[in-house]
């Protein structure tokens, strides 16, 4: 099944918060995540910049992190998230009036914009989208071993199981190899990349992969 980009909040086993994004294209896999200023971006492959301007959604920060906040989305939307959550907003407020306020992309496929966020003091993990019929966003605790998501297409509504107790992870690289093949990312099509941030002592430890380019 092909569900395009996702996003997903989980909390390991031992505890720990735990944010991921993937990439997932079938129209513009010549993408990479790369760490650009302290935070994981997506850009075109070398060689194929000039795909920017047959489609301007797909270059973005897609992970934003300080000591205290990490925020995971599939567009220019991460920032203002990111943005509203250090200046105090809410997790919930922050990401239902980025999302609200940017709408979803107006692109060939009404794409939708999806963010998840995570904030340590609360423990809170949050999940939400704007699609072109309405606007979604939750807030929630889960238990140890569990993880919620959303996609852009196919599953875009925010999922109603936690994964079972599956979710079990060390540190960002699992996570991030997580939701490539991991669990009930396994069943979805044509990864290209992927991003996670994962709760550590001192905030958060960030680590992405990139997959071999396809033409």
């Amino acid at each position: 099944m092909y569900v395009g980009r996702i996003v997903s909040v989980g909390l390991t086993i031992s505890n720990r918060l735990c944010l991921m994004y993937r990439v997932s294209s079938r129209s513009f896999p010549n993408r990479v995540i790369k760490d650009i200023k302290g935070a994981l971006a997506v850009i075109p492959s070398p060689g194929s910049e000039t795909d920017i301007y047959q489609n301007p959604y797909i270059s973005y920060n897609c992970l934003r992190y300080n000591p205290e906040f990490a925020v995971v989305g599939n567009g220019t939307h991460t920032d203002p998230i990111f943005e509203k959550l250090e200046s105090g907003m809410s997790v919930r407020d922050s990401l239902t009036s980025v999302l609200f306020g940017m709408d979803y992309e107006h692109d060939d496929y009404s794409t939708p914009r999806i963010a998840a966020a995570v904030s340590k003091s609360s423990k809170n993990l949050a999940l939400g989208i704007i699609r072109i019929d309405g606007i979604e966003v939750e807030v929630f605790n889960l238990n140890p071993g569990e993880y919620k998501f959303i996609s852009t297409y196919e599953t875009n509504k925010i999922s109603t199981d936690f994964g079972g107790i599956s979710f079990n992870v060390q540190d960002s690289k699992e996570a991030a190899q997580f939701i490539i093949d991991g669990g009930k990312f396994l069943e979805f099509e044509k990864p290209v990349g992927s991003a996670a941030a994962i709760e550590v002592d001192s905030g958060f430890e960030i680590n992405h992969i990139n997959l071999k380019r396809r033409s």
